[in-house]
């Protein structure tokens, strides 16, 4: 760090890590991290909570998936059920204040506070407040001072503005994922929060990288901090993530991703990034043509609808996430946005912090932007020790980005190029090219558009705060449920089955086809398991390795 040479820099090194209980950690946080299954700390925890723990202002860079929200919430936790221990009659407190630049990011900050106190749950109270309600909507959660709160810097300044949140007695202030602070546009709420903070209290800041906002945050939240940073490459080593170059140009691309999943070339939960919304929703319609079931994410969807599809992700409702990234989110200063009539929610990020869990692929049907856009969206797999693939499909005006990735990432991984090339044929599978062609071109911009209209009407329809109203206006209800859509693409349900004559010989057995050219369907368990075991087993397909989850 350049800036200031005075400051202790810590970096990672060769020892054997802690157990958590070498920590001096509390017997009912201890019990909740045994729930949650975290056998031993990651590198990033074993460095931190000390740090925090002493009181220490700190900046943490450490790559996604390190385990930065365990680094920095397991101290907050230790120091509320001390500071109880110590004054049992003393009335509840707010101690901790974590702030995120998106709701999705909230929640699952929430969800892991929620993890980690399982077994404290009377001594330590928690609130989401991010969700975009009528400030006073917040006011009976925050009114007993719940010891962690949990939200955005923009409503955690409308709370304090409205005298809802006391932070008087404020221990820790967290700002997670701080590097996108900035590009989300919080810069001055940041500073008007901190003026309503005591000078005591100590401030934590954790990044995945350490840009120029982040710097710039440090000067304005951190006094004197210890910076952590792991050396470490910024995504997963090469022995766990497999990065993979397919060239495809914008008519093939699509026909390729059809085969690749209808051939189950790509199995296990994947995301598909685009980068802009429209295509989000033209790759979802192409791809429910064929029967092929995936959810879409994007910054013009409600909050909930996002928290939503997550959810629904991580939990298995759907095996397929279509993603879309619609500019640099580190640089924003550096892009020219388009105008745009269209509303977007600057609290959403999806190639950012957001916790994919178990996520063994990652597609880049458009390659990302810039550098630090492929480093996130690659870093949403092969996470803790489970392998990841990455397959980026490179059309010839996409070639300049991929090199600019390549010659940031040898450094690294110390050797000249880290990607390895996809073989496949596209000459050979010419039949589902034929289908994906009209497939695509039946994905009108009006389809586009009735798609969106029926995103944003099923939410209104299931929307808390509009359900009195509907009781009061029944009409207006029957109306909506009633409004058809007047474009729609126009579904074939012989296209969800692949015949025998369009699979290429050499994948016919990988695929499920006897050699006479039938389909073969043996829905036994012991049967899906063995053809599982030989799919893993098989030469000559790159993605068919085990995966630990």
């Amino acid at each position: 760090m350049s800036d200031n040479e005075s400051e202790p820099v810590v970096s990672s090194d060769e020892e054997e890590a802690k157990q958590f209980h070498e920590f001096g950690l509390d017997d009912r946080l201890l019990k909740s991290i045994a729930k949650l299954g975290w056998a031993e700390p990651t590198i990033i925890q074993e460095k931190t909570i000390p740090l925090i723990r002493n009181g220490k202002d700190v900046l943490l860079r450490a790559r996604t998936g390190s385990g930065k929200t365990g680094a920095f919430i397991i101290p907050v936790i230790q120091d509320i059920l001390e500071h109880k221990d110590r004054n049992v009659d003393a009335p509840r407190q707010t101690r901790g204040l974590v702030l995120a630049p998106s709701r999705e990011l909230c929640k699952q900050i929430y969800e892991v506070i929620i993890g980690l106190t399982s077994s404290c749950r009377k001594s330590v109270r928690v609130v989401d407040v991010s969700q975009q309600l009528v400030t006073d909507a917040h006011k009976p959660l925050l009114k007993d001072n719940p010891d962690i709160v949990v939200t955005t810097p923009g409503n955690a300044l409308d709370q304090l503005k409205a005298r809802n949140l006391n932070v008087k007695n404020l221990k820790t202030l967290i700002i997670d994922e701080a590097d996108l602070v900035f590009s989300f546009g919080f810069e001055e709420q940041i500073k008007e929060v901190l003026t309503f903070l005591t000078s005591n209290h100590q401030s934590v800041l954790a990044s995945a990288t350490l840009s120029e906002d982040v710097l710039t945050l440090k000067k304005l939240v951190l006094r004197n901090p210890a910076i952590l940073k792991l050396e470490e490459a910024p995504i997963a080593p090469s022995t766990q993530l497999k990065q993979y170059v397919l060239n495809a140009e914008e008519n093939d691309k699509a026909a390729i991703l059809y085969s690749l999943l209808k051939l189950s070339l790509v199995r296990g939960k994947t995301i598909i990034f685009v980068n802009t919304v429209d295509r989000c929703y033209k790759l979802k319609l192409f791809l429910e043509q064929f029967g092929i079931k995936s959810c879409v994410l994007n910054s013009e969807l409600p909050a909930v609808s996002r928290c939503r599809a997550v959810s629904q992700f991580n939990n298995g409702t759907y095996e397929i996430i279509i993603a879309s990234d619609e500019k640099s989110l580190d640089e924003p200063h550096k892009i020219k946005e388009k105008k745009s009539k269209r509303k977007k929610d600057k609290e959403s990020g999806v190639a950012r912090g957001i916790d994919f869990q178990f996520v063994s692929n990652v597609l880049n049907f458009d390659f990302p932007p810039d550098i630090n856009s492929y480093i996130h969206r690659a870093g949403r797999t092969a996470r803790g020790t489970n392998e990841g693939f990455v397959i980026n499909f490179i059309a010839i005006r996409e070639q300049p980005l991929l090199e600019e990735v390549k010659d940031h990432l040898k450094d690294y991984y110390k050797q000249e190029n880290v990607f390895e090339k996809y073989e496949f044929d596209l000459k050979e599978a010419d039949g589902f090219r034929y289908r994906s062609r009209d497939a695509w071109k039946a994905v009108t911009r009006i389809a586009v558009r009735e798609a969106r209209l029926k995103e944003i009407k099923a939410e209104v329809l299931n929307c808390e705060k509009l359900k009195s109203y509907f009781q009061d206006n029944p009409r207006d209800l029957e109306s909506l449920k009633q409004d058809k859509a007047l474009h729609t693409v126009k579904l074939q349900p012989h296209l969800k089955d692949v015949p025998s004559y369009i699979v290429p010989p050499s994948l016919r057995t990988l695929a499920g086809f006897s050699t006479k050219g039938k389909r073969k369907f043996d829905r036994t368990k012991e049967a899906r398991t063995s053809a599982k075991t030989k799919f893993q087993s098989r030469e000559g397909n790159p993605l068919a390795k085990k995966r630990k989850h």
